[in-house]
């Protein structure tokens, strides 16, 4: 499986049969992710820096919400969460997908607000690889996902939404939730190539870089 990521909550994940676009985000975020192909694509929500699928070229399955999906041996699950602390009624709803994709299984927060319950936590189960909002303002904040790292304890996690040299926004930077985890060095890559048999032993932190304009 290779893993590249494009921006904001945006990433590229190719398995053995079939790529998945997730929350495809507006250029006018600042981000270039030029035109995209994929055989999948998930949206958390609706706004517009997470449903730009007019950046896909090809044809595509758009999941747009909670349910059971199967496509091209991937196996999706939709989660109906909140986009903030107060059951929505600020933000709105947003979907956590889980993607079972070449014997692992990747959960995307996409817009998450608030901490998972432990219901939230239960249905999520064991998970492999976490894309994880950490910017804050508008989702979780640092502290608040180096808790729900915690408590999912995946092999590896893949920090999102977070503040940029090229974001047009206001979030926080990933520092805070690295200082929360007690990470002090980190190496950024270009994107993450993973099977099964090569995932960490316990809990790792892997820092994607984005395509620069």
């Amino acid at each position: 499986m290779e893993i590249t990521w494009l921006g904001h909550s945006c990433f590229s994940v190719k398995g053995k049969e079939a790529v998945v676009i997730t929350d495809p985000c507006h250029p006018s975020l600042g981000y270039s992710v030029g035109k995209l192909r994929a055989d999948i694509v998930t949206l958390s929500h609706f706004h517009p820096g997470h449903c730009y699928t007019e950046a896909i070229t090809s044809e595509f399955k758009e999941i747009r919400g909670p349910g059971e999906y199967e496509l091209k041996g991937t196996f999706i699950t939709g989660i109906a969460t909140f986009h903030d602390a107060v059951r929505g009624e600020r933000l709105g709803k947003n979907t956590v997908y889980l993607l079972e994709i070449d014997g692992m299984t990747l959960c995307h927060l996409g817009d998450l607000g608030h901490l998972p319950s432990s219901e939230l936590i239960e249905a999520i189960g064991d998970t492999e690889i976490l894309f994880l909002p950490v910017g804050g303002v508008s989702t979780i904040g640092g502290s608040t996902a180096a808790e729900i790292v915690r408590r999912l304890n995946p092999k590896v996690v893949i920090p999102m939404h977070y503040k940029t040299p090229d974001l047009i926004g206001d979030l926080e930077p990933v520092d805070k939730f690295l200082k929360e985890l007690g990470i002090k060095e980190t190496v950024s890559q270009s994107k993450l190539s993973i099977t099964r048999s090569t995932l960490p032993a316990s809990a790792q932190v892997v820092l994607l870089n984005y395509p620069r304009k």
